[in-house]
């Protein structure tokens, strides 16, 4: 079409046509001048095709396989809702940055030579440069990191480099981090002690006799709410923290005795304690198990889309808990996968959106 046509079109009417356009579509034409990169970088324009891609049932939503061997820091697309592999890998937004965790549809990296996080939209190629919150701080061995994204509060992250270090916590709007000298939480054992936000709380699994802690970032106050795990004391061998963002938080633990999981169960809070809703079929805990090899601070949970994710380090396949249906199923192995790769497998949720802004 002769661009002087797209030129005579009133603002409000060239807005509505381009939200009709996929994602991928719009990011392609953002790139071929200024007026159109401009109109799509508007925070209006941004929040109308979020609204409407919301709504739309071809929205997108993935699930991120990272490895320490993937060539060009290229991450793996598993489409959850046409329940496919990409054939296109997802470029990172820098060489020498690791993947922390994701929120939404941000990025969060650790920039070692740096000695700081970045922030990035990886649809929008935007990104933040943020510093540590003090030197000597460990980039390679956080004790303690969770990040979090809303649409109404920005993003936090939340960081410790040891167990007997302080805790930052970053916040997006004040562009600022607060220090937390009394933090002091036995995590429960596994490779990174990330928390979970529900509610306005960080939750974190801790390996005390109440198994889950709950911090509000307001008062910095620290309190256990384990009430209604007592009695599975002797019996819990691990357990893991997944939120909906919402309206529920849930907990996945290993059962049995003498510290060998012969069940894993599924809690949701209520009130102020814990009801069992769910349990992994038998069957399909056994391969688990075999999986993992009790190794269980190889297991860790997330959540995307209705599902609870139990993934494993050591392994490249996914359990997940479809919640609408009350059905659990293993995600399909990524094809373009080398069949050498044997740990080192990190899943991440991601949700596109571009008006999400660091």
């Amino acid at each position: 079409m002769d661009s002087e046509i797209w030129s005579k079109l009133p603002v409000e009417i060239l807005d509505h046509i381009l939200t009709f356009l996929p994602l991928k579509s719009l990011l392609i034409l953002a790139s071929t001048c200024r007026h159109f990169h401009s109109l799509l970088s508007s925070p209006a324009f941004a929040s109308r095709a979020d609204c409407r891609s919301r709504l739309s049932p071809s929205s997108s939503a993935f699930l991120v396989l990272s490895h320490p061997h993937s060539h060009r820091h290229h991450f793996r697309l598993y489409d959850s809702l046409l329940g496919s592999w990409r054939s296109s890998p997802l470029p990172s937004s820098s060489s020498s940055a690791l993947l922390l965790s994701t929120s939404n549809s941000l990025f969060c990296f650790s920039l070692p030579s740096s000695s700081a996080f970045l922030i990035s939209n990886l649809l929008t190629r935007s990104s933040r440069l943020i510093p540590f919150p003090s030197l000597p701080f460990s980039a390679s061995s956080f004790e303690l990191l969770s990040f979090v994204s809303t649409p109404a509060s920005g993003y936090r992250i939340l960081a410790s480099s040891s167990r007997s270090s302080p805790a930052f916590l970053y916040d997006s709007r004040s562009l600022s981090w607060r220090r937390f000298d009394s933090f002091n939480l036995r995590l429960s054992r596994s490779r990174l002690g990330e928390g979970v936000y529900f509610e306005e709380n960080f939750y974190f699994a801790t390996s005390d006799r109440h198994p889950v802690s709950r911090f509000d970032p307001e008062s910095g106050v620290v309190e256990r709410c384990g009430r209604g795990l007592e009695l599975l004391e002797n019996e819990l061998t691990f357990c893991r923290l997944v939120s909906d963002g919402e309206r529920r938080l849930f907990l996945v633990g290993g059962v049995g005795p003498n510290g060998i999981s012969r069940g894993v169960k599924v809690w949701v809070r209520a009130g102020d304690g814990w009801a069992e809703t769910e349990r992994v079929p038998e069957m399909i805990c056994r391969k688990l198990m075999s999986v993992c090899y009790h190794n269980y601070e190889h297991v860790y949970c997330l959540w995307h889309q209705g599902m609870i994710c139990i993934c494993c380090y050591t392994w490249p396949e996914v359990l997940y808990y479809r919640e609408s249906r009350g059905t659990w199923h293993w995600l399909p192995k990524c094809p373009s996968l080398p069949e050498k790769w044997s740990c080192g497998f990190r899943w991440y949720s991601f949700l596109p959106e571009i008006s999400a802004t660091v």
